[in-house]
């Protein structure tokens, strides 16, 4: 086999091996403390901010009017209502404009 199909097959176990590590560590507590149960709650913000954060300050006018509408759509609908506002609204302003 190549080298690349061996980085994969090695980064797919890697992968594998952190997720299940996780689950595992915690199924071991019966309870788990507020605090940690409130930073495990906060992951799911603070990978979203990481990955919009570069766009929102790097982007220009498409990408801040993209944002806006995802904002704003998020304010009434859901995670799926948004996230398809938001893509639909950066095809179309990136091939319009």
């Amino acid at each position: 086999m190549s080298t690349t199909v061996w980085i994969i097959l090695a980064a797919a176990v890697v992968t594998y091996l952190t997720r299940i590590g996780g689950h595992v560590l915690l199924s071991r507590f019966q309870r788990i403390h507020p605090r940690v149960e409130a930073g495990l709650d906060a992951v799911p913000a603070a990978v979203l901010t990481t990955l919009v954060a570069p766009a929102a300050a790097g982007g220009g006018p498409i990408e801040w009017a993209t944002l806006a509408v995802a904002g704003l759509v998020a304010l009434r609908g859901g995670l799926t209502a948004t996230f398809f506002a938001g893509a639909a609204t950066l095809i179309v302003l990136r091939n319009v404009l």
